[in-house]
């Protein structure tokens, strides 16, 4: 059988009206304000704006969002992650620029956040950026550090199991499909905590059950992965 711990991706992307906040009402609220209305684009405030939580509690959901409502209104992004080997220089075309998993930035990613956050300030860009720590005990450069923690911070909590089960319970119900207890233990117990890639299993459980034309068991579940 296949390692149970997935991370599924989310196949159509993340979005703010897709977050499910609980205790995270505030981020996502001011970011939906920082965002603006996609019909009407705004003009976004160059305050800069710093997520910080452990893994599942929604970072890279939220900056992904941010990063699609922006296009959505027609802006291109810079996006810097730690996966990024050689950053781009600072592009002027920008409306905003997003840092994600900055505890992870090397010294050459540093350099390149740094350059990009100082360089959308003198523009008046936008600055999104998220790490697992607060700003205070981010392992950067001094000067980088002490940026992304001046504008907006917010502290991003991980989702409890019974917030967690109540909205994988109310998005199955509104998909038409059973889960019975015994299938939510499993799936929320062996499963990633975080709440999109639950939701991803979900849609690809349903899916996968109209194929077979089979409910939602365990034994589905493994048969899935089996086959995958």
């Amino acid at each position: 059988m296949k390692q149970l711990a997935l991370d599924i991706g989310i196949a159509s992307g993340p979005t703010l009206a897709g977050f499910f906040a609980g205790p995270n009402e505030p981020a996502l609220r001011h970011l939906q304000l920082w965002v603006g209305d996609a019909r009407a684009p705004t003009l976004h405030s160059p305050v800069p704006t710093y997520l910080w939580g452990e893994g599942a509690s929604g970072k890279t959901h939220l900056l992904e969002a941010v990063r699609g409502a922006l296009r959505e209104q027609g802006a291109s992004v810079g996006w810097l992650d730690p996966a990024a080997v050689n950053p781009p220089e600072f592009d002027e075309r920008w409306g905003a620029v997003l840092l994600d998993d900055v505890h992870l930035y090397n010294a050459v990613q540093q350099h390149a956040a740094f350059n990009w956050f100082v360089n959308a300030q003198s523009l008046q860009r936008g600055v999104v950026a998220a790490g697992a720590l607060p700003p205070a005990d981010l392992p950067l450069r001094e000067d980088l550090r002490t940026r992304l923690g001046w504008g907006h911070v917010f502290h991003l909590q991980v989702l409890s199991e019974a917030e967690r089960r109540a909205v994988l319970r109310q998005a199955a119900d509104d998909r038409g499909v059973v889960l019975s207890d015994e299938v939510l233990d499993y799936m929320l117990h062996r499963f990633s905590r975080d709440l999109g890639s639950l939701m991803e299993l979900l849609a690809q459980l349903d899916g996968y059950a109209l194929q077979t034309q089979r409910a939602i068991t365990i034994p589905l579940i493994r048969s899935m992965l089996e086959n995958e």
